[in-house]
């Protein structure tokens, strides 16, 4: 995670070569994806017969679509062919928006049995001035393998166990550095609020008194350190001495000004009270991130106006006495409610979360199978997610003056069964191959070729 240092030293030494060669065997280690990013074309390319589903609207049988200059030119039956333009024929499948991943450590971790692939947060509880976007790893290898699934945008969040954690980054899953991947630099600041509950079991560890006094101190930190930016942003505004610079505060000027949104991680029912009261008071607008328990507070999340990213849908219930269907049904009770909502995967859980970003169209597919209506499951992962992001006007359902950036599939893409066949990003069209799909390929020879020698 990239963060401003009041000093910057160089790092010194008289064998320059050796060091890079180290270096170069430690990244071999590590393992990095060979898939060639796409070169971006302004050649026109018409993607003809395929069902469209357009997400924002009906489904469109049969019917055409031109990618022209990384935007979708147009929609329609047998459209008139540009010249120069490549013609694919896709009778017979399915066109839809390429897949949002709204909260995930994408490019921020590797492998987290190796502490030097691993750069989701920094030390300490108030880093609001790390930002992900420089420490993208555009090499990563779960990038191939989650746009594989038809996944094509992403929010690379900064995960963390203390309060302000910094700014995610939004990303478009193809391309040679993290300028390449940036869609948003800077796409939302998060705050990971306390959990309230007080463990009052007499084997724990920590006794009740001196685990409320950890959870009061953290919440006032967070209350502090919103309390000095707004005094840092006074003093430098004014009109006295100019007053030192400080990159913890520079980063939340952003936020005061209403420039840049407030993404609150909040899981269970008292957490959520609790962020919407400090919320208010503080005048901001906030996003809730997680979410489990909002199904719990549904009045109070309408009344306020605020979105939720629910991640994960498919989890344990948060008590014994909840339903055990409960994690599965907040989406529909959400809905239900007129409360705005995507649905992600669990990008709390660090690796195994990125790991399992492939999965994310079965989240949505568990919801539908617990009472959300099956359209509403789609657009949870690509327009509401894309709305909730800020990037509506781009991305997240097949419209024209859109970004190009859509799947072909042979079904319904939350289904398992479903293949992604083809996936464009910008109008490019990606490479699906990835590590597990080479794996699956090579232990697929082996034992061809024992059954070959037994034969």
């Amino acid at each position: 995670m990239a963060k401003t240092p009041p000093t910057a030293r160089p790092m010194r030494s008289n064998n320059l070569p050796a060091l890079l060669a180290l270096f170069l065997a430690g990244a071999a280690g590590l393992g990095a994806s060979d898939n060639v990013p796409a070169v971006r074309s302004t050649k026109p390319l018409l993607l003809r017969g395929a069902t469209v589903h357009t997400v924002s609207g009906a489904d469109l049988p049969a019917t055409d679509v031109l990618l022209q200059d990384g935007k979708i030119a147009a929609i329609g039956v047998t459209l008139v062919v540009p010249a120069g333009a490549t013609i694919v024929d896709v009778t017979g499948k399915h066109i839809y928006p390429g897949l949002i991943s709204a909260y995930t450590g994408m490019g921020l971790t590797e492998l987290g049995s190796v502490r030097g692939s691993v750069d989701l947060a920094e030390t300490g509880l108030l880093n609001p001035n790390a930002r992900a976007q420089p420490a993208l790893n555009a090499d990563s290898e779960h990038i191939p393998v989650s746009r594989s699934n038809g996944i094509l945008t992403a929010l690379s969040v900064p995960l963390t166990t203390g309060l302000v954690a910094g700014t995610s980054t939004l990303i478009r899953m193809d391309g040679w550095t993290w300028e390449d991947l940036t869609l948003r630099s800077a796409a939302a600041l998060h705050v990971y609020w306390p959990r309230l509950t007080v463990n009052r079991d007499p084997s724990f560890p920590r006794p009740a008194g001196e685990q409320q006094k950890t959870i009061d101190e953290n919440v006032r930190k967070i209350r502090d350190a919103f309390a000095t930016a707004r005094a840092y942003l006074k003093a430098k505004e004014g009109a006295g001495k100019p007053i030192d610079s400080d990159s913890r505060w520079e980063a939340m000027i952003p936020v005061l000004k209403g420039d840049l949104p407030v993404f609150v991680h909040a899981t269970e029912m008292t957490q959520i009270e609790s962020a919407v009261a400090w919320a208010k008071t503080e005048k901001l607008k906030i996003t809730l991130v997680g979410g489990l328990d909002a199904w719990r507070v549904l009045d109070l999340l309408k009344a306020n106006d605020i979105a939720v990213i629910v991640s994960p849908v498919t989890a344990l219930p948060l008590r014994r006495e909840d339903p055990f269907d409960a994690p599965f049904t907040n989406p529909a009770k959400l809905h239900a409610a007129g409360v705005r909502f995507c649905i992600a995967n669990d990008g709390a859980s660090a690796e195994m979360g990125t790991m399992a970003d492939r999965n994310l169209p079965y989240e949505a597919g568990k919801a539908a199978s617990y009472g959300l209506p099956p359209a509403e499951a789609l657009k949870a992962i690509t327009l509401y997610a894309a709305q909730i992001l800020g990037v509506g006007a781009e991305l997240g359902s097949i419209e024209i003056g859109k970004r190009a950036t859509l799947i072909v599939t042979d079904g319904d893409p939350l289904e398992i069964p479903t293949r992604v066949e083809q996936a464009y990003i910008d109008g490019a069209r990606i490479d699906l191959s990835n590590r597990h799909l080479r794996l699956y390929e090579k232990y697929q020879k082996k034992y061809e070729q024992q059954k070959a020698s037994k034969s």
